[in-house]
């Protein structure tokens, strides 16, 4: 099975190949968007107040995740050249190395979240009750750190490989437990944000133990093997100069976030709620699109480990027609169908403005669908061949040299109000697609990372 998709990676016909990697992809990335989506519902029934707190604190557990986000990707590329390459001895040492020094960082920021929690949502400016529900939800979230980074290196691992169907079940499985435990702890053990948090924090252990079982209890070609395990300084200077990029780029975005969203809540928790609400449905309308990136990333590897240049072109140009494809037709039916998804997702109606907000937010945000997916796809394609520094300076670049500048520009002069943030959250997808385009174009993105 997993020589079948090396062939079909290698030699196979190129939608065939990325549709068949991409759409279990698709579905788990909508399963693990399912974790925040169903604790928003839940918790917009106890007070928009207590939805806005989820949104707030979000960035400031990005941030600490970043880093394992980076891994992955190292893991991902370097992986799927060794493959590419034939080199499964040595892509299992990597994979042994690969795990063991993740899951210790893991520990290390779980224990500084927890310590630093209540000052960080104080420096974001929360204040009274609403930095209280932020720090209850953001305190706890950081428990499941260790079981998120593994998770993280088992989705690497099988990707490489091109097998995206085992972890989709597994997030299946894990989403299922989040869905069911959601009501019992909010309201039946009167947990409020509390529950929300730990139901999420609980279905991720099930998901990184099952994980766990799956990658050796069967027979991988990255299986590892930690008998008599010593760090290979050489393999993690290796996985730190492909991941440390991509980390940057996440952790720069995600510091990003937690500055906008301070201008977000000076204009109160109503605009605030609105911009959760929006980004998280979005969110969900792109995973297909984001799905094609993430499949990207192994193909480019694999091919590019192979010598077949011609092939990771082709691969950027198809994976390109198809997010274009998914982000016009995303765009159109939240353009069309904005006000029944609002009424929806915002379960309590105590404050009319965050209807009102979020509805204009969607009709601002349909028009970059598109180019929120070519975002996905040139993220892939510098993933996949290692040029991990273009896609942290996408990430990095969208919002501190375009979005929050703009933001800050209509904020300080012209009385936009939200719909300055709603523009510019619009706008950058434009301006950093143009990036991502310059450099596809002077071919900076064709040094491959592992040498054949």
């Amino acid at each position: 099975m997993k020589q079948d998709k090396t062939e079909l990676i290698q030699n196979g016909d190129m939608y065939k190949v990325l549709l068949t990697l991409s759409i279990p992809i698709m579905i788990n990335s909508i399963i693990q968007t399912l974790y925040n989506l169903v604790d928003g519902i839940w918790v917009s029934k106890i007070s928009s107040v207590h939805f806005a707190a989820t949104s707030f604190v979000w960035p400031i557990n990005f941030l600490f995740v970043a880093l394992g986000i980076g891994l992955s990707v190292a893991g991902t590329s370097l992986l799927s050249q060794l493959l590419g390459a034939g080199k499964y001895k040595e892509a299992r040492e990597y994979t042994a190395q690969l795990m063991v020094s993740s899951f210790l960082l893991s520990l290390v920021f779980m224990i500084v979240g927890v310590v630093t929690s209540p000052y960080i949502v104080k420096l974001m400016g929360g204040e009274g009750n609403f930095a209280d529900l932020a720090n209850t939800y953001l305190r706890i979230s950081f428990f499941d750190l260790p079981f998120m980074f593994l998770y993280f290196n088992i989705n690497s691992i099988m990707n490489a490989q091109g097998n995206t169907v085992t972890p989709t079940i597994l997030s299946a499985i894990s989403a299922f437990i989040n869905v069911v435990l959601d009501p019992v702890f909010i309201f039946t053990f009167n947990m409020g944000i509390a529950g929300a948090a730990w139901a999420t924090v609980l279905s991720r252990v099930v998901l990184a133990l099952f994980g766990i079982k799956f990658i050796f209890n069967e027979d991988y070609d990255l299986k590892p093997d930690f008998k008599g395990f010593k760090f290979n300084k050489k393999i993690l200077k290796e996985i730190v100069r492909v991941g440390l990029p991509a980390s940057i780029g996440q952790i720069g975005a995600s510091i990003g976030f937690m500055f906008l969203n301070g201008f977000i809540v000076s204009y109160g928790t109503a605009t605030m709620a609105a911009f959760g609400m929006v980004n998280r449905v979005t969110s969900l309308v792109m995973q297909p699109a984001m799905g094609v990136g993430a499949a990207l990333t192994a193909v480019v590897g694999q091919n590019l480990g192979s010598n077949q240049l011609h092939r990771a072109t082709e691969s950027f140009i198809k994976a390109s027609k198809i997010a274009l494809f998914i982000g016009i037709i995303g765009g159109v039916l939240i353009f069309v169908f904005n006000k029944p998804i609002v009424n929806f997702f915002i379960q309590s109606k105590d404050e009319p403005e965050v209807i009102i907000q979020s509805i204009t937010y969607m009709k601002y945000v349909a028009f970059s669908m598109p180019l929120m997916g070519m975002f996905s796809v040139f993220q892939g394609i510098f993933q996949g061949s290692g040029n991990t520094k273009y896609s942290m300076a996408m990430e990095v670049g969208r919002l501190w040299f375009v979005r929050l500048p703009m933001i800050l520009i209509f904020k300080s002069f012209y009385n936009f109000g939200p719909s300055g943030i709603w523009f510019s959250m619009s706008f950058s997808n434009f301006i950093i697609c143009l990036y991502g385009l310059w450099v596809y174009k002077t071919h900076g993105w064709k040094r491959k990372t592992i040498s054949a």
